[in-house]
């Protein structure tokens, strides 16, 4: 089991290049754009929602990966979640595995439970440019994600935007996160911190 920990921040569509700027110059890097199209299930009854626990299909450059979250803790931007991510075949999710993976019993109870039952949701599909930052002995990768949110709903096919500033610790002090955070910040102007996951919003979507 892996523990995610990563600051979401809000990223007005009109400071996107002032932000790419800002990486670009901090890292010496024009930044490695790649698209990732993401695909969310649960059940019709949206057991997994209820159990507060994300599973998605994600097909990134590399092939698909299958990831299994808990909703976990978010205050101020700064998200801590438990994670398990394994590549698969293909556009196909493999319960099985997953489940010999989750440690976390009543996480891995819920997917059981769910797995017979589960549909297509909603789906993201966003392109996310990437640089990886040192800073004080940590290490962070920080991604813009510029996209859409896609649901159909009764026929109806519903979309909403996506714009945000990921850090994501990969090792090293949290600390860091909130530094690099404020850092940005003083430089980019309109970044708020952003407490909803992408995950989230598919589900807000769905019932607005």
């Amino acid at each position: 089991m892996g523990m995610e920990r990563e600051i979401k921040l809000a990223l007005p569509v009109s400071q996107v290049n002032a932000a790419t700027r800002w990486f670009v110059a901090r890292t010496g890097n024009e930044g490695r754009p790649i698209e990732l199209a993401n695909i969310y299930f649960d059940t019709p009854a949206l057991a997994l929602a209820s159990s507060k626990s994300a599973l998605r299909l994600r097909h990134t450059p590399d092939g698909w990966l299958q990831t299994f979250k808990t909703v976990g803790n978010a205050k101020d931007g700064l998200h801590s979640r438990h994670e398990w991510e394994m590549p698969v075949a293909g556009e196909k999710l493999e319960i099985d595995a997953l489940l010999r993976e989750c440690d976390e019993p009543i996480a891995s109870e819920a997917l059981r439970q769910a797995a017979p039952e589960l549909i297509e949701l909603f789906r993201t599909n966003f392109t996310r440019t990437l640089w990886h930052i040192e800073l004080d002995g940590s290490e962070v990768e920080a991604a813009i994600d510029q996209g859409n949110v896609i649901a159909e709903v009764n026929g109806e096919i519903r979309r909403a935007p996506i714009s945000e500033v990921e850090l994501e610790l990969k090792s090293g002090d949290e600390a860091a996160l909130n530094l690099l955070a404020n850092e940005l910040g003083k430089h980019v102007a309109g970044l708020a911190p952003d407490n909803i996951s992408k995950a989230q919003r598919g589900y807000q979507l769905r019932t607005s």
